[in-house]
């Protein structure tokens, strides 16, 4: 049975961190790519970061560049996402994701971040 589950979210105040992770189970972790998205209320699913099956290539979208970091450890199965310097647009459910490079296979559940002016 796969699992992706997400963990790690909460209240923050503006310029704060938070650090999200994700454990997945029930397929090849390794062989896949790992990312995550995120869905503010009344808005669209937005992609957030991806990093490669090991480890190497990742791609941040420009609103979260210089700020947010994907990052995955493969002897554990898990994707992290810190979060530095948050901002309240960063307000948002954070899902995690397994695929390839174009699209996506397995989702887990979320996280709710809220982040304080």
């Amino acid at each position: 049975q796969v699992q992706l589950v997400e963990s790690g979210g909460g209240l923050v105040e503006r310029g704060g961190s938070l650090r999200l992770s994700c454990t997945a189970s029930g397929f090849t972790f390794s062989r896949y790519f790992m990312k995550w998205y995120r869905q503010a209320p009344g808005k669209e699913r937005e992609w957030v970061a991806l990093v490669g099956e090991f480890g190497v290539a990742t791609k941040h979208a420009a609103s979260v560049r210089g700020r947010f970091t994907i990052s995955r450890d493969n002897a554990k199965n898990m994707v992290f996402l810190q979060m530095n310097n948050l901002k309240p647009e960063d307000t948002a459910v954070y899902y995690c994701a397994a695929g390839n490079f174009s699209s996506d296979e397995f989702w887990g559940q979320g996280t709710q971040v809220t982040v304080s002016s």
